[in-house]
């Protein structure tokens, strides 16, 4: 049975990471094509690479009432709520709604991992974590999604999805099942994930972590530049605010389980989730006018969605990523993503794919390779995961 989504309004959302702090930051830099990666310096032995770094995390520092939650990833996340009014924005759906119908549904790869990984440096001699981290709040993967809530003070469903790069994507599905079927009538979606070792080691353990800033879909691509981010999303049904001018009209899933770390070369997985998009979202390739590519500059990925943008859209329909601006920001790179594309719909311009000295010859004349100003009235995002695990969100601009 075919089941249409449910078009959502899209009435608040921000984006924070190497970029900067909130839209305009980040509007600003998608314009200028000003790159937030720099050589790491995070960690006591840096790898010799570059990275997507929020440098304001270090002065940041949670209210007194918060304190148990103190850690890199929910200090990141209090940064990221506190832009863009966001916080005034939920404060009004509450109003609206109530707390209890509005859900939570954020995504992250590593949640608060870089705290528990300085616990066990610093055990102490009875192996015990030190008294400053010996907080259970924090070593969990429900962290976030858990802190934010307490945050916002919201009392309706609360999930954390944990699906590696497709995370903070899936979250808006889950938001829409949630809405249509009644459970809530609002969702507060997002992700966020930080700098830590288990990430940039583990990354370049597999040897996919670029010695230079990433280049995605040139055809000297040496992998991905790892970065740091929070965003976050109000979603609501679309009659509680008919002035809303962007909408998510759909969403596609899906799971091919091809390899644990590698995505099917034929693209399988990936046009499985664009079918669903379609089906769901009531829309035909040829309607698409941009996509934000998943162009995480590895090997195996680029050559993959090279040949499925290809293979299902007409030239007019515009493509690109932005990890040479931002990195890849991992379980946070869904939803940054979604606010980039939401960006290029408001603001009527592609931005360009950033990095690229000398495109990959596979790559077709869909690739807007700088800047480019024209109306958008659908746009789509890319997430496609580790373990096959792929969503694809198709968003759009009622004014056009």
């Amino acid at each position: 049975m075919r089941i249409t989504s449910m078009p959502l309004a899209v009435t608040a959302y921000t984006a924070t990471s190497a970029l900067g702090l909130g839209l305009d930051a980040h509007l600003q830099a998608l314009q200028q094509q000003r790159s937030g990666l720099r050589p790491n310096d995070f960690g006591p032995a840096s790898l010799a690479c570059w990275i997507g770094r929020v440098t304001a995390v270090e002065s940041t520092s949670l209210p007194a009432s918060h304190a148990q939650w103190d850690c890199r990833n929910n200090r990141l996340a209090w940064l990221g709520l506190n832009q863009d009014s966001f916080v005034a924005r939920v404060h009004s759906a509450i109003h609206r709604h109530g707390t209890s119908r509005i859900a939570v549904l954020l995504g992250t790869s590593t949640a608060s991992i870089g705290a528990t990984e300085e616990g066990y440096r610093r055990l102490e001699d009875d192996c015990r974590l030190p008294a400053d981290l010996y907080r259970p709040a924090i070593h969990n993967p429900h962290s976030l999604s858990a802190f934010v809530a307490s945050v916002l003070d919201i009392h309706g469903p609360c999930q954390t999805i944990s699906t590696a790069c497709s995370s903070s994507a899936k979250v808006f599905a889950c938001a829409e099942r949630l809405i249509r079927l009644g459970v809530v009538d609002a969702a507060v979606v997002g992700g966020v994930d930080s700098l830590c070792d288990s990430v940039l080691y583990g990354f370049n353990a597999l040897e996919l972590v670029s010695p230079e800033p990433c280049r995605p879909f040139d055809a000297a691509r040496r992998g991905i530049s790892i970065g740091e981010a929070a965003g976050f999303a109000l979603l609501e049904r679309a009659d509680a605010l008919p002035e809303a001018t962007q909408q998510l009209l759909g969403y596609g899933e899906s799971s091919d389980a091809h390899h644990m770390s590698t995505p099917d070369p034929n693209g399988a997985g990936a046009e499985l989730a664009l079918r669903d998009v379609f089906e769901r979202a009531g829309i035909a390739p040829a309607q698409v006018d941009y996509i934000n590519l998943h162009g995480t500059a590895s090997q195996k990925n680029d050559a993959m969605e090279a040949a499925l943008v290809a293979r299902l859209f007409p030239s007019s329909t515009r493509v690109s990523s932005t990890k040479g601006l931002t990195g890849h920001t991992l379980g946070a790179a869904g939803v940054i993503e979604a606010a980039i594309a939401l960006l290029a719909l408001r603001e009527g311009f592609v931005p360009g794919n950033a990095g690229t000295r000398s495109p990959d010859p596979a790559c077709t004349p869909h690739f807007a390779w700088r800047n480019e100003a024209r109306p958008i009235r659908i746009a789509l995002s890319h997430s496609f995961g580790f373990g096959g695990s792929n969503a694809c969100l198709a968003f759009a601009d009622t004014r056009r």
